[in-house]
């Protein structure tokens, strides 16, 4: 059953289109020192050819502040026309001001509000953001954090909750706490004269059940788009899981806008793992396509060869290593499946289901691997060379059917279409 996604009002930011029916967009953030325009600017590029839409820098100082113009530059340069998000913490009134070729080269502004100064300084540093997105005619991603909320919102709540003859618990205090800064910044945003369809708002926590209440309720209360993730989900497999919990009963509740894995990376770790994980969890839960599937078998006491296991690793590199090529020259290929099977138990019935799949010999099976492409077995692969046969095979499916003139391209076309008219202009 389809997923019945929240209404929202639409932002765009760039030709990215954010809310109102439009496509979950995926984004990212550098790492970079932003005053180091050729790295970010490459990283930049990484993060984009990987699949990201929108992709966040840190604009913390005035050598930051003064490259981003360049990055920009960079990236036309390559082709590359993502959207840059600047991220402002603390000074960044100072920064918009006095450097308006940057506030003019970036997509979008992100403003914690919590960090935009103190006391009567917070809402006159804050105006002066909200002025410079007024006066670029950018949007703004209100982004409130759990580690750096208002304080002295917090203090008022926490007083006012005291004297309740029922105080809640501190944590829900917290929670509305972040829900609060976030309505109310907006609706400063907008009585400083910024559009309400210039507005995302996000409230990111650490913890997946924090984050699903804050973000339930935070739905329920406006119809400004959404941006979800953890503010610090973790490295490894407990990142992933962590995020993929937290952000897939939102998603399936119709809950979000905009995602970010936010991955810490292993050392010497890609920055671009972040944007494959968070493409995949919309691909699995069926929201959006980005690359074909592999479909692979675990592995049991039958199949003891690695065969298997080193022909699926290839083809899902080399399937994604293709898709910044094949996303244009055949549209469609996206959602192709691929499956390759380790033995002959669930081998033939999983590589019938999918576009293209493969049975490779489990222990004591015969040393043969047929191949199904639609459904239909149509050859039975052998020897030394099975990797490299079904390699081609795939390229041969993907040309034949995505292609001018393939099956699947009239599909595969429209789809893009549809994608192309979310995301225009």
């Amino acid at each position: 059953m389809p997923v019945q996604h929240r209404p929202s009002r639409q932002v765009r930011i760039g030709a990215v289109a954010v809310g109102g029916g439009a496509p979950i967009v995926v984004q990212s953030m550098t790492n970079t020192d932003t005053a180091d325009a050729e790295a970010t600017a490459r990283q930049a590029f990484d993060l984009a050819r990987a699949g990201s839409e929108l992709v966040r820098v840190t604009v913390d100082t005035a050598r930051a502040a003064a490259a981003v113009p360049e990055i920009r530059a960079r990236l036309d340069a390559l082709g590359c026309a993502v959207p840059l998000v600047g991220d402002f913490h603390f000074n960044g009134h100072k920064l918009l001001a006095d450097h308006p070729e940057c506030a003019a080269a970036l997509a979008k502004y992100r403003i914690n509000p919590g960090n935009v100064g103190k006391g009567a300084r917070r809402d006159e540093q804050f105006a002066q953001m909200i002025e410079s997105a007024c006066r670029h005619a950018k949007p703004v991603r209100i982004g409130v954090n759990w580690g750096s909320l208002d304080q002295a919102l917090l203090a008022r709540m926490m007083d006012a909750n005291a004297a309740r003859a029922e105080p809640l618990a501190a944590e829900a205090v917290m929670r509305e706490a972040l829900i609060a800064s976030a309505l109310e910044s907006a609706a400063q945003a907008e009585a400083l004269g910024l559009p309400g369809d210039r507005i995302v708002l996000s409230c990111k926590v650490s913890g997946v059940q924090d984050l699903i209440a804050v973000y339930r309720e935070l739905a329920r209360r406006c119809d400004y788009p959404l941006h979800l993730g953890l503010t610090e989900a973790g490295m490894g497999s407990k990142g992933i899981v962590a995020s993929a919990a937290a952000m897939a009963v939102l998603l399936q509740e119709g809950i979000g806008d905009t995602i970010r894995v936010s991955l810490t990376p292993e050392p010497g770790g890609e920055r671009t793992r972040e944007v494959v994980v968070a493409q995949e969890l919309l691909q699995t839960m069926g929201l959006r396509s980005f690359a074909p599937l592999v479909i692979a078998c675990p592995g049991c006491g039958r199949t003891t060869s690695t065969v298997f296991q080193s022909l699926a690793a290839r083809i899902q590199a080399f399937l994604r290593a293709q898709m910044p090529v094949w996303r244009e020259a055949y549209p469609g290929v996206e959602a192709m499946h691929v499956a390759v099977m380790g033995c002959v138990v669930n081998g033939p019935g999983e590589s019938k289901q999918a576009n293209v799949g493969i049975s490779l010999p489990g222990t004591g099976e015969r040393p043969v691997a047929p191949v199904y492409v639609d459904g239909v077995k149509t050859v039975t692969l052998k020897g030394e060379t099975i990797a490299e046969d079904f390699q081609r095979i795939v390229e041969d499916y993907v040309r034949a059917t995505y292609g001018p003139g393939g099956p699947g391209r009239s599909a595969g076309a429209a789809a893009a279409g549809e994608r192309e008219r979310a995301l225009a202009p």
